[in-house]
Formats: structure tokens, C-alpha cells, sequence
């Protein structure tokens, strides 16, 4: 399986209406600093490659940089530890719950969509529901009823997340499923959410 680049993955993310957090790629840092005082700090930077996998646990995720002496520290640090990538994502600052959307192409059954709690507690408590595209908003409702998070969803200790949206974009992802058969898994973790919007901001795509 190969990794979709960045501007392959985003040109998928706008043709099928899947909303993602303000993010740019970039090579230069005087254009990342740029691009970090148009969406405004807090930001986040990330690296970005096809051979880049696990990026938090190598130390390839700094999160709230507050200005431009501390993106160009983190920014210096990434590009000494990663040689061979496509570029460093900048992306605003999204607050909100961490949530889990993805799709897996399975030979018998085809596209399989799964959500869940994102993050960490994807990989903690592996509590995820399953459907076998397509789905409607009726499915996609009861996606959310069948695992621990709907009481996130719903505000369980703080803010909850915007429902319909949250629907919607399991629904696009379905039609983007059926319609791309040369994808053969989507990772979505996490996406965030609260009662305003529901934002994919971490992506990775394998065809």
C-alpha cells in the first residue's frame, strides 16, 4: 500500500465535502511562520511523508506553539530528526473531543467504515462500531449509539459535539468509500469535535 501526499489527500477531502482543519504543507520556514500568523497562534506542527508512521511517539507532533521563536525551536528540531519528508504540516489549533473515523476495504464485504473515541483511547479501549458502506443517516446514528462514545458526543463532563455534523461527515466518508475503489483504508484520528463543528485533523489515506 502507498500513502496519498498531502495535496492528493486534500484534493479527496474537498471533492466529497469532508471538512479538516485549517493545515498547509510546507518546505520553508519563513513560509510556515507566514501561514502560522494567517490562521493565528496557537498552532501545531506535524511532519508529513509516506514513510512517516507512529509520528507522536517519534517525537514528530509539537502542539501549542504559541509564536514564532517557539515554531522555529520545534520547526529546526523536526527537520533534524525526519530527512526523508514530504513537508511539515502547520495547522490551527482545534479544541474539543478526540474522535475516530476510518474505512477499511475488505475483500469480501468491500468498503467497512468504523468510528469510535479517538486518540489514545482508540488504541485503549478499542471500542468501535462497524458498518459496511453504503450507509445512511439512520446508520450513521446508530454508529454513534453503539460505542462509548455517544456519552462524549452527547457532553458526558464538558462540551459535547455537534451530532448532525458528526453524522454528516460518516455519511460523506461512506459515499467517498463507494466512489474511490482504488483506497483501501482511511484513518481519521483523530477528528475533533464540539458543538460548532467536527474537524478531521489528522489524516492518512492508503491506496
Amino acid at each position: 500500500m502507498e500513502i496519498l501526499s498531502f495535496k492528493e489527500t486534500k484534493n479527496l477531502l474537498l471533492k466529497y465535502g469532508l471538512p479538516f482543519c485549517e493545515t498547509g504543507i510546507f518546505d520553508s520556514l519563513d513560509k510556515a511562520m507566514d501561514y502560522a500568523e494567517e490562521i493565528g497562534y496557537p498552532v501545531v506542527l506535524k511532519v508529513f511523508g509516506k514513510d512517516v508512521f507512529h509520528r507522536t511517539e517519534a517525537g514528530g507532533v509539537a502542539v501549542g506553539i504559541k509564536n514564532k521563536e517557539e515554531l522555529k525551536k520545534e520547526w529546526e528540531i523536526m527537520r533534524e530528526k525526519f530527512k526523508d519528508i514530504e513537508g511539515i504540516l502547520v495547522q490551527e489549533t482545534v479544541r474539543g473531543r478526540e474522535l475516530i473515523l476510518g474505512m477499511k476495504r475488505d475483500e469480501q464485504f468491500g468498503p467497512v467504515l468504523m468510528f469510535g473515541l479517538g486518540g489514545f483511547f482508540a488504541e485503549l479501549y478499542k471500542d468501535i462500531s462497524l458498518r459496511i458502506a453504503p450507509i445512511d443517516k439512520k446508520e450513521a446514528e446508530e454508529m454513534l449509539e453503539e460505542t462509548k462514545a455517544r456519552e462524549v458526543v452527547k457532553g458526558f463532563r464538558g462540551e459535547g459535539v455537534n451530532r448532525e455534523k458528526l453524522i454528516d461527515l460518516l455519511v460523506r466518508l461512506s459515499k467517498l468509500s463507494l466512489k474511490e475503489r482504488m483506497i483501501k483504508s482511511i484513518d481519521f484520528n483523530p477528528i475533533m469535535g464540539n458543538k460548532k463543528e467536527v474537524l478531521i485533523v489528522d489524516f492518512k489515506i492508503a491506496v
